[in-house]
């Protein structure tokens, strides 16, 4: 489980773009959110145009952002590669050069220590772990959000800024793991 302090650990995973993908992709980016995800359930999918509007607005800045689904796809169907592939066609992951990834054993989420679907882990410009947990505070509705955890992290990070709340505890449904 990864802690504050900690480097990115390394991956190399399938997007929807059917070209795998390793943490050295993103080493120009100033900032990186790795943001576990999935298609399924309700949480999930209510952040899908959050993180979309968070990775427009600070893509510039040079932040990264990138989800990666580590449901087992024979338990949860709608978690696949096609399925993820599908995804990327309905929000137009495309045009926005926004990876969304396949971890099809949970390796990469369990060596993060994630655990529930969405959970943030936010690294600086050394890839040192500055941020894990919530995206904010209301999955129901964006217009009720009060606390925008990640959002400040990402601005405290991009700045070289010490982050004011490192750790919000995640809210999400639980990563299907493969048994």
């Amino acid at each position: 489980m990864l802690q504050i302090g900690d480097k990115l650990p390394g991956f190399n995973l399938p997007g929807y773009d059917e070209k795998v993908h390793s943490h050295y992709d993103f080493a120009d980016k100033y900032a990186l959110a790795v943001v576990f995800t999935c298609n399924s359930g309700e949480i999930a999918p209510a952040y899908s145009q959050r993180l979309l509007k968070l990775f427009e607005k600070y893509e510039d800045d040079n932040l990264g952002i990138i989800g990666i689904n580590s449901n087992d796809s024979v338990e949860s169907p709608q978690d696949s590669l096609d399925a993820l592939k599908k995804a990327a066609s309905k929000y137009h992951l495309y045009e926005m050069n926004f990876l969304y990834l396949k971890d099809e054993d949970g390796s990469v989420a369990k060596n993060f220590g994630a655990k529930v679907n969405p959970e943030v882990f936010l690294f600086n410009s050394k890839r040192e772990l500055v941020y894990k947990g919530a995206i904010d505070d209301n999955w129901q509705s964006e217009s009720g959000v009060t606390a925008a955890y990640l959002e400040d992290a990402i601005e405290e990070a991009l700045d070289g800024m010490e982050i004011d709340f490192p750790e919000i505890p995640a809210v999400g449904t639980p990563i299907v793991f493969k048994s």
